[in-house]
């Protein structure tokens, strides 16, 4: 009996039925004919002639193989991967068998022969048809080897995501609630109504920051978890921490990962703000330009001997989820300029009911 689990890890051939994936087809169909036919040096037939004929068995193999793929996406992603695999390394057989004897059948029509194009065709189909299955099945064999291993490297880079998630939240709960439990205590009894808002405000902020239910969410819901987070830490630093937030210009309705600018917030007033007697300003700038989104958070850096260094959990994480969402299309920088420690994330403008571009 098959569980779920082995079937999302069983389902690993890429999906077919796009655009991208014919054109790829197309490309490697011609440099495989290229290859063949500079291979084969034909005495009898030219160079471009045979490079004809070879592409167009190719593309007919291709595309035919690529449409029974998709037409049947539904049904091998309920296999396992050995089941799956020994269906499309059949199917593909059979292709290959078919088109064969289509192009013998075709190769001794009247008009082939009538037009002298039989020394263009294959005159043994038993023995071409046998070479053609064989090539095709190491073809096809060598394809699903990359496919799994390259649907298991990014499972792999996605659990990987996923655990950092989770440790980043569990960082959350050591760091951030004996201080705000504290500070709730203190207010208990100086300003009750005020210790209220703070109780509520950390219960939103840790059913925000640990939830799973969502690997995406708005720019809005992002935005208020960090305000609720600078809240709890407004009240123990008080005048101390300022933050300056510039996002009006960001579109409340665009996807980013979940947890992006929360954690920048936790780390500029840990490293930057805390440290410091006097405090300082946390500066968190937003804005769109040419279809992508650019925020900017900037923090004082402790000028004193003993400076905290972190272990840049977050930005490592933050940096892969953006790349897993959006791919080469995201960047991330980080570092110390004068006096100040600037992190930058630019990513392109995916609205909520749109799709991220594929990495």
């Amino acid at each position: 009996m098959k569980t779920a689990a082995g079937r999302e890890t069983a389902f690993y051939l890429p999906d077919f039925c796009t655009s991208r994936a014919t054109l790829a087809i197309v490309l490697i169909a011609e440099l495989t004919a290229i290859v063949l036919t500079l291979a084969r040096q034909s005495e009898i037939v030219d160079f471009w002639t045979d490079l004809v004929r070879t592409s167009l068995f190719l593309l007919w193999i291709g595309l035919t193989g690529a449409a029974l793929l998709c037409l049947l996406r539904t049904r091998l992603r309920r296999l396992t991967v050995a089941a799956g695999s020994a269906a499309v390394l059949g199917l593909i057989s059979a292709v290959v068998a078919g088109i064969c004897l289509c192009v013998y059948l075709v190769g001794h029509t009247r008009m082939v022969a009538e037009s002298g194009g039989l020394g263009l065709f294959p005159a043994d189909p038993y023995h071409f048809g046998v070479r053609s299955v064989w090539i095709g099945l190491i073809v096809t064999g060598l394809a699903l080897r990359y496919f799994y291993v390259s649907h298991q490297w990014r499972r792999s880079v996605e659990l990987r995501a996923t655990a950092r998630v989770h440790a980043l939240q569990a960082r959350i709960r050591p760091h951030f609630l004996f201080n705000s439990m504290n500070t709730i205590a203190a207010l208990t009894r100086s300003d009750p109504r005020r210790a209220e808002e703070a109780v509520q405000d950390l219960a939103d902020l840790f059913r925000a920051t640990l939830s799973d239910k969502h690997d995406t969410i708005t720019l809005a819901e992002e935005l208020s978890v960090a305000r609720t987070y600078q809240r709890m830490e407004q009240l123990r630093l008080g005048s101390r921490l300022a933050v300056d937030w510039k996002t009006d210009a960001l579109p409340a309705n665009a996807l980013v990962p979940h947890l992006v600018i929360q954690p920048l917030l936790e780390n500029a007033i840990y490293h930057g703000i805390e440290p410091r007697a006097e405090g300082g300003t946390v500066t968190i700038t937003g804005e769109v330009n040419a279809g992508l989104v650019t925020i900017v958070v900037r923090n004082p850096l402790d000028p004193s001997p003993g400076m905290r260094e972190g272990n840049r959990l977050a930005l490592a994480n933050i940096r892969e989820r953006l790349s897993l969402m959006y791919g080469e299309h995201a960047l991330m920088k980080s570092g110390r300029f004068d006096s100040e420690y600037i992190v930058t994330l630019r990513f392109p403008l995916i609205e909520r009911g749109a799709q991220a571009p594929a990495a």
